[in-house]
């Protein structure tokens, strides 16, 4: 029944005999989700991971909260049967619209990144900007977030629809996609925002971009680098923190395998093995790019 589990000859056995082995699942919409792997090798090196990436439904930005749900409500239960011990959202869209709802129905840990990211951006600065998805932006999770903390701050959210697309087709450094930037930035610099919150994982791609448009004082935050700093927290309060050598990460999507594995090489430095999740059967299958 768990064939497709991280552990294929036993996949019970970590998970019930030494649940601390067992892998944490991270799942977003596509590539996003990267910059917060990128955080648990840094911070986390003994944990085993699990990568999903939702590819063939993206972008969620422009997607319903009943569609959200949906989503969400399937890769977690492909996560369970993955024996997986926590997951993390890296996706904002699903932690603005699905988060909450969903703690309430599954029994394993699951945590957002808006939290994180906004008690960080408090922290940081009192003109707070916050450059998301439409469904993110029109959710206000943020501010509702950054208020509840401090409701001294003020914060201004940006819609930017056209930044998803472009990283996911790998267009970072095109000409465009800085006109795009600076069309998105212009009223939150107007506002003389002194911090920008990533409302977004895909976001972090686009540093180079943005940092050469904000004025050198603004503090860029990453909600990433404080999901994982949550993360870590969660795992010691649990018993949970692997003390073991990790499972090399796998990576599955429910689109393309191919493109994923082409499109995650700038930022895992690999050409990663890529397996393809049909929820429709839940059959697995392998695309193996070496």
């Amino acid at each position: 029944m768990y064939s497709s589990s991280i552990f294929e000859n036993n996949p019970d056995h970590f998970a019930l005999q030494e649940p601390q082995r067992a892998p944490i699942g991270v799942f977003d919409s596509g590539v996003g989700g990267l910059t917060v792997l990128q955080q648990l090798y840094r911070h986390l090196p003994n944990e085993s991971i699990i990568y999903f990436g939702d590819t063939a439904r993206l972008p969620y930005g422009i997607r319903s909260q009943a569609e959200i749900l949906q989503y969400v409500r399937q890769i977690l239960n492909w996560m369970q049967q993955q024996r997986v011990k926590m997951v993390i959202m890296a996706c904002n869209t699903s932690s603005a619209l699905a988060l909450e709802i969903v703690r309430r129905e599954f029994s394993m840990p699951i945590l957002g990144v808006i939290l994180p990211g906004a008690k960080a951006a408090v922290q940081q600065g009192k003109r707070i900007g916050v450059i998301a998805t439409p469904a993110t932006a029109k959710s206000n999770a943020y501010r509702h977030a950054i208020l509840g903390i401090d409701a001294n701050v003020q914060v201004w959210q940006v819609s930017c629809p056209e930044f998803v697309p472009l990283i996911e087709q790998n267009r970072i450094h095109d000409p465009y996609t800085t006109e795009v930037a600076r069309s998105y930035l212009q009223p939150l610099i107007q506002q003389e925002i002194d911090t920008l919150v990533y409302g977004c994982t895909h976001y972090p791609h686009l540093a180079p971009v943005l940092r050469s448009l904000l004025p050198s004082q603004v503090k860029l935050v990453d909600p990433a680098v404080h999901v994982v700093a949550a993360c870590s927290q969660e795992l010691e309060l649990l018993g949970l923190s692997n003390t073991y050598p990790p499972v090399a990460t796998r990576f599955w999507v429910s689109g393309s395998a191919p493109q994923f594995a082409q499109s995650s090489l700038p930022w895992l430095g690999h050409t990663p093995t890529v397996e393809l999740v049909d929820f429709n059967d839940t059959s697995v299958s392998n695309f193996s790019s070496h």
